[in-house]
């Protein structure tokens, strides 16, 4: 979606959250029946939010100073980014401390479920390959397997894997007849 000219100036050609300049998308804060949905973000965050990048708590360390921003769909993006990473102690205590007006809070928990701040992480190989379940990969490490004599070796194709829902650095997979837990930095998709 181009940027039209209202957004354009309101955001000054930087990103509305991070204040950075670079590549810029119009990112719609669900549901769409708010008006002045409409924020201009880094292309980085957008595709964090879609699930389309791993989420990455580092890159949201500006939200405690946007978050008191006058404009409501920052405020929303950022108490909902800030409540999925409540178990970092720096957006835990930014949450403590935020207000919403009524209107905007009940904006902001109306769209949690539909934007994609909940959608599943994303699972990468060494080469940062996304990796889904039914791929085929090849270890890249000879691993020794915890409580099993077994030792899945370097160049080992692991064939219909599994991902760890919880764990975007986790997939499960069988190495001889063996399910196994293996990392997914000692992978590469086939």
């Amino acid at each position: 979606m181009a940027i039209n000219e209202t957004l354009m100036a309101r955001s000054g050609g930087r990103c509305e959250l991070s204040g950075k300049e670079g590549e810029l998308i119009v990112y719609s804060v669900a549901p769409d029946s708010y008006s002045n949905n409409e924020l201009v973000i880094a292309k980085t965050l957008g595709d964090q939010l879609e699930g389309k990048e791993a989420f990455s708590p580092e890159d949201w360390r500006f939200l405690p100073d946007v978050m008191w921003s006058e404009i409501s769909a920052v405020q929303v993006l950022a108490w909902r980014v800030l409540n999925r990473l409540k178990g970092e102690s720096w957006a835990a205590d930014a949450l403590d401390i935020l207000y919403l007006e009524p209107e905007t809070l009940s904006w902001a928990q109306a769209g949690v479920f539909e934007e994609g701040e909940t959608a599943k992480p994303v699972h990468k190989d060494a080469n940062g390959n996304m990796l889904q379940n039914g791929d085929s990969v090849v270890l890249t490490k000879t691993l020794d397997v915890k409580g099993s004599s077994l030792s899945a070796k370097l160049g080992t194709v692991v064939k219909n894997i599994r991902l760890v829902e919880d764990n975007p650095e986790q997939i499960e997979g069988k190495v001889e007849g063996q399910l196994i837990v293996i990392l997914t930095k000692y992978l590469r998709k086939q």
